[in-house]
């Protein structure tokens, strides 16, 4: 069907508005009900519009929809719209289903454990007072903060649409504020017309406390097929007028880059990226900048902010404490509100509570004035579109000492402070065990392997612990922040190296109940029989159309087997190449050959001796689908293998 088809291209390119009509056309057909509601929903997903994807999934998977990961999405998108106890029990369904990823089934867990103590979460942290303000449209408003006397934000107000969500792209925007009402007055417009591009979307304005200096997130505009380009841009203020801003260094070009804020002296900058090397999703960064306007090198603010969700929106406000929006601490629902405080080199989070947090995103809080009175952005139910402006202010001033102590997140005896119980702090101790089994469907146990536990960077040794006959070890202490490599061997066996990372394990200490906590994480790690002949496919081994060198990504693969052969060094392998079959034999053959040449090669050079290995190009006379169709099937003719042929 055309509209399917339309839809799935524009699902492809991100187009996600244009996607859902074509989508829904199919549906109201009834063409591939499953894989077309699954679309839909999928499509108001990854344009943040969780709450519309509910009965999308539900559809889906109520028809049988088999998805690694449809589940997973469903029940999260239960949790953004409040329904808590149908998450969790979808959640907690999610984990126990054996198919699903790994990583997966432990946020399942963790989500379940969240929703737990939900009601604690919805504690009330500080007095305030909400109100709606009228520059809130049925667009999208966010990003709010204080220049002078004006609020400047980001609104849904150009002529282009945005085809991800089908809004009106963003614009700076900027109002004054009413100093009786302490909310706005009049009418927004347009920030400078010196910052204005109207293809692109503009958002999360940053001034250098002496107002001389902006920064702000500038992209989204379709130009760069799959690959994100939100980048920082920066103006300053010149005589009265605003510069053509010009694109920062400290961009990564393979990244989403936004979020900019400045520290309360202005020599640092704070940003949120999903560069690589960061702890999941999207990270908070920092960088220096000196006199002359040059920045250092970003760094990354660590992992007791970071987690393996999405950080984003940072804010300093006065006396340096740093506010932050975050799916990956336990939160309400989507983006929370929390706050980072460092007391003695120990970093406290803090979830803020009601009413600064609900089910959907609440996030880029500010302050204005002073700490009890500010604005922030939500598109919590009850407001006049997408993201709305809401500004918060404290009805009075706290008088009382138990007041005081109960406000201060730092303070040991504040009942509030998830760090401590009865003014002690709390504990936990992590530990690391497992067990071994082979990698068959029968997953028999191994005894007697050995397990060596190593630091991800190095080959020295921290333990060394044997499997019992119910293929069992453990338990290790392991340490927070901290990533493991886990070096297996069994005679009989192929050597096998198993990552394990505590990176995003760590349990927040909303989640203990008493001083001294022990938590113990289990892998589960699976050896291939060491037999002659036997072969193993390479995955993600790509290379561009006719060509044989070895690409950045194949080589990440290839280093994989490279681990393997130095893991076991008695080991010779016959490197084989596949194609598919759209060209000729004889072309096929030469060019298979090549590329297993160029993988023997590129092994070579990372230390494995030539001897070890034999390059052998088998062009299209070992089909695994022989009458192949479609591109998966063609994709699954072309492929690397490896085949033990000693040891």
């Amino acid at each position: 069907m055309q509209a399917y088809k339309d839809g799935q291209k524009k699902f492809s390119n991100g187009e996600y508005e244009l996607a859902i009509k074509g989508f829904q056309k199919a549906a109201a057909a009834n063409y591939e009900p499953l894989k077309t509601n699954y679309l839909i929903a999928e499509s108001y997903r990854l344009s943040n519009r969780f709450k519309e994807s509910i009965p999308y999934y539900q559809k889906a998977l109520d028809g049988g929809l088999v998805s690694p990961d449809a589940k997973f999405q469903y029940a999260y998108a239960l949790k953004t719209n409040g329904q808590y106890a149908e998450a969790a029990s979808q959640f907690a369904a999610f984990a126990k289903d054996t198919a699903s990823a790994q990583n997966l089934q432990e946020r399942a867990l963790r989500e379940v454990e969240i929703l737990r103590i939900a009601d604690r979460l919805k504690t009330e942290k500080m007095e305030v007072e909400l109100k709606d303000i009228p520059l809130n449209t049925a667009g999208s408003e966010f990003s709010p903060t204080v220049l002078g006397n004006e609020l400047v934000f980001s609104s849904s107000k150009k002529e282009k649409i945005y085809k991800n969500n089908g809004q009106a792209m963003l614009g700076l925007y900027k109002i004054s504020i009413s100093q009786d009402a302490g909310a706005t007055q009049g009418i927004p417009v347009l920030f400078s017309k010196e910052i204005f591009a109207e293809e692109a979307n503009e958002a999360s304005p940053a001034f250098s406390p002496d107002g001389k200096t902006l920064v702000f997130a500038r992209g989204n505009t379709g130009k760069k097929k799959d690959a994100p380009d939100v980048d920082l841009y920066m103006s300053r203020n010149v005589g009265g007028q605003w510069t053509i801003p010009a694109i920062l260094p400290i961009n990564d070009s393979l990244a989403w880059d936004g979020s900019p804020a400045f520290s309360r002296d202005g020599k640092t900058l704070y940003f949120a990226s999903n560069r690589a090397g960061g702890s999941g999703g999207i990270d908070l960064y920092r960088t220096n900048m000196d006199a002359s306007g040059r920045f250092s090198k970003p760094v990354n603010m660590g992992k007791d902010i970071n987690t393996a969700g999405d950080e984003m929106f940072p804010y300093v406000a006065e006396g340096g404490k740093l506010y932050f929006a975050s799916d990956g601490h336990p939160g309400l629902g989507k983006l929370d509100l929390f706050s980072a405080t460092r007391t003695q080199g120990v970093i406290s989070i803090e979830n803020l509570g009601l009413p600064f947090n609900s089910p959907q995103d609440d996030f880029g809080l500010i302050f204005y004035q002073n700490l009890k009175k500010g604005f922030f952005a939500s598109n919590r139910d009850g407001g006049k579109g997408d993201d709305d402006i809401y500004y918060f202010a404290s009805p009075e001033e706290p008088d009382s000492a138990t007041v005081a102590q109960n406000n201060d997140p730092t303070n040991p005896l504040n009942p509030n402070n998830p760090n401590y119980i009865n003014g002690k702090p709390k504990v936990v101790r992590y530990f690391l065990g497992g067990n071994v089994v082979a990698n068959s469907q029968s997953a028999t146990p191994i005894d007697s392997a050995i397990i060596h536990i190593l630091p991800d960077t190095s080959d020295t040794q921290i333990a060394q612990l044997p499997s019992n006959s119910e293929g069992k070890f453990g338990k290790q202490p392991v340490e927070e922040g901290k990533s493991y490599s886990l070096l297996v061997e069994r005679k009989g066996y192929i050597s096998k190296r198993e990552p394990f990372s505590m990176n995003g394990r760590s349990v927040p200490p909303i989640f203990l109940s008493k001083e001294l906590t022990d938590t113990t994480f289990n892998v589960t790690i699976k050896l291939d029989k060491l037999e002659l002949n036997k072969t193993f496919v390479l995955e993600n081994i790509y290379y561009d159309l006719n060509k044989y060198n070895i690409r950045s990504d194949a080589a990440t693969e290839l280093d994989k087997l490279v681990q393997i052969l130095k893991d076991n060094p008695t080991m010779k392998i016959e490197l084989s190449s596949h194609t598919d079959a759209r060209a000729t034999d004889a072309y096929n053959m030469t060019l298979s050959q090549n590329r297993a040449e160029s993988a023997v090669t590129y092994l070579n050079t990372k230390g494995i001796d030539a001897d070890r290995m034999v390059a052998r190009g088998y062009g299209e006379r070992e089909l695994i689908v022989p009458n192949a169709k479609t591109e998966e099937e063609h994709q699954r003719n072309r492929r690397t293998e490896f085949t033990i042929l000693s040891y």
